[in-house]
């Protein structure tokens, strides 16, 4: 039978890398203690530049943190897997988050089935994209149009997909090293010369997101979303609290 997943779409303005993180890590605690069922955010990102665990050469970053700033492009650090990458309006980004003793507790099969989705997806608007073996993602030639980068707590997902639907790719291009792939380029749907918008995108790659892992969907309002979350962060600093009371406050 397929599994529940709450999905959200956030059709109002580009949200903080930041404050996404944190929705995130409330989520992953409450789809731990089985509080909500498997959840999928569908979203925007004001401009940044995000650098995984996997960077391991920060020459990759060609234009230094101040500078970016001047042009509103934040730099941050972050936990998931995977080097650097951009994200920023018209980009479509995807947290699954996901229990993955229900979907075969295998990390390789999982990022294959995100692969899976967005090839199925972006194929609705007449693109023929694929995977390149070795590499993480999903490509357009030697053109990467999607880039994926995910971490795992105790088999729950978190972190996701960023998809180019019609941001500007020109950061890409100039200011860092997309995934530390050298000899490699990015690309967006608009690029290609889709003329589609990215409430389009969110349709179906939440779509194609239940079909390849075998969900039930179910769509759950922004503001409701956001009441949930706030909800969540009551619950969960309430524990936090109580837990650092036991530990002497510590």
């Amino acid at each position: 039978m397929p599994q529940p997943c709450r999905v959200t779409t956030f059709d109002s303005n580009p949200v903080a890398y930041n404050v996404a993180y944190e929705w995130q890590r409330l989520l992953l605690s409450a789809r731990r203690d089985n509080v909500i069922c498997d959840t999928l955010l569908l979203l925007e990102h004001e401009p940044v530049i995000t650098i995984g665990k996997g960077s391991r050469d920060r020459a990759d970053l060609l234009t230094g943190a101040a500078q970016l700033a001047s042009r509103g492009i934040d730099l941050v650090e972050t936990d998931r897997g995977g080097e650097m990458t951009y994200h920023a309006p018209g980009q479509l980004v995807g947290y699954p988050i996901l229990d993955l003793d229900l979907h075969g507790r295998d990390l390789h099969r999982y990022l294959r089935g995100l692969e899976e989705a967005i090839i199925l997806a972006i194929a609705e608007f007449g693109v023929n994209a694929g995977r390149k073996e070795g590499l993480t993602g999903v490509w357009v030639g030697d053109s990467k149009i999607c880039a994926i980068g995910v971490k795992v707590s105790r088999w729950i997902t978190m972190h996701g997909f960023a998809l180019n639907v019609s941001p500007d790719m020109t950061p890409f291009r100039r200011d860092f090293v997309p995934c530390g792939i050298h000899d490699k380029g990015v690309v967006s749907l608009a690029e290609l010369g889709g003329d589609v918008g990215i409430r389009d995108v969110q349709e179906a790659c939440a779509r194609a997101l239940a079909r390849v892992f075998g969900m039930e969907r179910f769509d759950f309002p922004e503001a409701d979303m956001r009441a949930l979350l706030a909800n969540l962060l009551m619950v969960y600093s309430k524990h936090e609290g109580a837990r650092q009371a036991e530990c002497g406050g510590e």
